[in-house]
């Protein structure tokens, strides 16, 4: 294949393009030479039960099951070995995935952040012409940043269902608790009728109190993953009540109001800021429009920025006091309740 027609004269893009194949191919092979470890130990061990004692397959294989939960985050050593080196806090982006209500893969996740940022790099490379360096930054914004960016929003959408229906899965537990029902059953019940991201999380802490755990350490992993105040205001409540005493239903039916009345007070704001944040939508919104009519009109005067490098360090600076602006705004708009 010839590099020159796909990079000109380019050497150093000659030379990422040519070592990125020899870079995956070594990867692969090395993935396969070392395997699942882990489940190869496994067949040994069942293997040398069926030749030693006198079990039955069906009792062997009951004996391979485990209840705990698995640490493994890819099915080959090399890339949990990689995973382990490279991120320093390998906990909290699990905890940030299953926020997003994904499975807390990380040899997934890097695989996808990978993919992103070669192909931002090719498209920045030779679909917009940019320079070697500029096209490198934009795939390392396109590893790191893109993904972080979309899981946060996968969060965050997670996190507003989970607000919308949290007060009717509070007031199924205060029907239960009136019924003579205890909490854990009431947990249950709500996390049996309440759907979506509720529903999961309340089935997961009755599952954690059903095998051992107590029922405030499983309310405080769960509101430690999912950072959303109202659980943590569910989670005080019954931690005290569990304490103290007292009547759980009517304190888990104030609850319920106070939680109600916070979405009112959160809608309200919205309504008012609405103006302020469309202003800012259309000022945010003016330099792209600008640049794409520029482009159609002159497409070699507006290039410039991209092939020259004072047109580089112009647009730097121009993105970073957009995003300053930007930040800003955002403030302005934005009210903590």
């Amino acid at each position: 294949m010839d590099f020159s027609l796909l990079t000109g004269s380019d050497p150093v893009t000659t030379l990422i393009l040519m070592c990125l194949p020899m870079l995956g191919g070594v990867m692969l092979i090395a993935a396969a030479l070392a395997g699942d470890g882990s489940s190869r130990q496994l067949n040994r061990r069942i293997k040398r039960l069926r030749s030693d004692s006198n079990v039955s397959p069906a009792m062997v294989q009951q004996t391979a099951i485990s209840v705990r939960r698995s640490t493994v985050d890819s099915r080959y050593r090399v890339v949990d070995r990689l995973i382990k080196a490279t991120l320093p806090r390998p906990d909290l982006l699990r905890h940030r995935l299953e926020r997003a209500g994904l499975q807390p893969v990380l040899g997934r996740y890097l695989m996808i952040c990978l993919f992103s940022g070669f192909a931002i790099f090719v498209f920045a490379s030779f679909n917009l012409g940019l320079p070697t360096i500029a096209a490198v930054l934009f795939g390392v914004f396109g590893a790191i940043g893109l993904p972080h960016f979309v899981l946060g929003i996968m969060a965050s959408r997670r996190q507003l269902k989970f607000i919308a229906h949290f007060p009717d899965a509070i007031d199924l537990m205060v029907r239960g608790l009136k019924a003579g029902l205890p909490i854990t059953e009431s947990i249950k019940s709500a996390g049996q009728e309440i759907p979506g991201p509720v529903g999961e999380e309340l089935t997961r802490i009755f599952e954690a109190v059903k095998i051992g755990s107590k029922i405030e350490d499983a309310l405080w992993d769960t509101a430690k993953r999912l950072m959303i105040p109202e659980f943590n205001f569910f989670t005080v409540a019954l931690s005290i009540q569990t304490e103290t005493g007292g009547n759980l239903a009517e304190t888990l039916s104030n609850l319920s109001d106070i939680l109600r009345k916070r979405k009112k007070m959160k809608f309200k704001i919205k309504a008012m800021s609405s103006e302020a944040k469309a202003s800012a939508y259309i000022i945010g919104s003016l330099p792209f429009v600008m640049f794409i009519l520029l482009y159609l009109i002159n497409n070699e005067y507006v290039m410039t920025l991209w092939h020259d490098p004072r047109g580089n360090l112009m647009l730097a600076g121009g993105f970073f006091m957009f995003a300053i602006g930007i930040s800003i705004m955002y403030k302005m708009v934005k009210f903590e309740i």
